[in-house]
């Protein structure tokens, strides 16, 4: 459920590379262990909802609205949780055919990306997403012959009631995030999933690392939400994060909580094409020497490591799926290093 939303909108710059190192303590996590973390962190999120300085609500919906739905949504949370009792999934593949869901809120992330909240068919639906996986998105232009189809990962908790979120970035030319970018609330898009992507178990890897670049920190930040948000899942996490700037660094203030409450197994590194001054962390492109310096080592057992960006960026460090089934060859700088096709997915 958490959103692992900060309490406050501070970012904590990476440090200086020469302390960014491999090593986690083996120590459970802090401050009474990962029950109790979590325990904390779906309180934060609980009390501060997704109210936070930055969003703009275009629904018009009145504060007594929002707290009554809220209360709805908890309602739905701890009846999910009741043993016996099973969620109603919204997206359940096979011939579903695609839902008409209805845009709700609307939330400017920066100069060109959007947070957008779809609601589903029904209050008490959840969209029991598998993790790894994605939805896909359809769209005919009015001048068109065909739709256009794009995949997404929402970026909220697979068991939330009643909505999904999605992070999109407008692509220039691109006719789906232009198309989700000029919507309204009151508009509908057509969305089906599941689209399976890397099947995710507790503990299935020791250590993973997850190298992403502009909007492809979404896969990675379900695969972050399901870990950490289960108590049993020990799984170790390191992510070299791309971006031009500082201002285009999405999800910060999420990451950013859950490097201070698992500062043992969760190890964020931020790379700026352009940094502003007093930017202490890696400047330029995700190169060799970064990943070879943070990743786990290629001959360490049980790791993964995941790519997942803009073709230019999988080009360099993995190359390019060649189709959506299909991984492609093993190339760039993954390989340079030593890592197997085994060790590596690319989203």
């Amino acid at each position: 459920m958490s959103l692992f939303v900060a309490s406050r909108s501070a970012f904590r710059a990476s440090a200086p590379l020469k302390r960014q190192i491999r090593s986690y303590a083996t120590d459970p996590s802090p401050k009474g262990g990962s029950s109790s973390n979590n325990t904390l962190l779906y309180g934060a999120a609980a009390a501060a909802g997704l109210a936070g300085v930055g969003y703009y609500f275009l629904s018009g919906s009145t504060a007594a609205n929002k707290a009554q739905e809220k209360v709805k949504n908890a309602s739905a949370v701890v009846a999910d949780k009741i043993p016996g009792v099973d969620a109603k999934k919204a997206f359940t593949g096979g011939d579903q055919g695609f839902l008409s869901l209805k845009l709700e809120e609307v939330e400017i992330l920066n100069h060109n990306s959007k947070r957008l909240r779809f609601r589903l068919p029904e209050d008490d639906m959840v969209s029991g997403l598998p993790v790894a996986s994605a939805i896909l998105t359809k769209y005919k232009p009015l001048d068109a012959e065909k739709p256009v189809l794009r995949p997404y990962t929402p970026i909220s908790d697979e068991d939330t009631p009643g909505y999904i979120d999605l992070l999109v970035k407008k692509y220039p030319n691109g006719p789906m995030s232009t198309h989700l970018h000029d919507m309204a609330p009151g508009q509908r898009l057509d969305v089906k999933g599941p689209l399976p992507k890397y099947s995710w178990s507790p503990n299935k890897h020791e250590h993973i690392a997850l190298v992403a670049g502009g909007t492809g920190i979404t896969p990675m930040y379900q695969l972050l939400r399901t870990i950490f948000n289960n108590p049993e899942d020990k799984t170790k996490v390191t992510l070299v994060f791309g971006n031009v700037s500082a201002d285009d660094i999405l999800l910060k203030n999420e990451l950013a909580t859950l490097e201070n409450h698992y500062p043992q197994r969760f190890r964020a590194f931020y790379v700026l094409d352009n940094p502003p001054k007093q930017w202490t962390g890696a400047k330029g492109y995700i190169n060799k020497e970064l990943l070879k310096t943070v990743l786990p080592e290629p001959k360490d057992e049980n790791i993964k490591v995941f790519v997942c960006g803009p073709p230019g960026m999988m080009d360099s460090i993995s190359g390019n799926k060649k189709s959506p089934r299909d991984q492609g060859e093993l190339k760039g700088v993954l390989k340079e290093l030593g890592y197997t096709p085994e060790q590596v997915y690319k989203f």
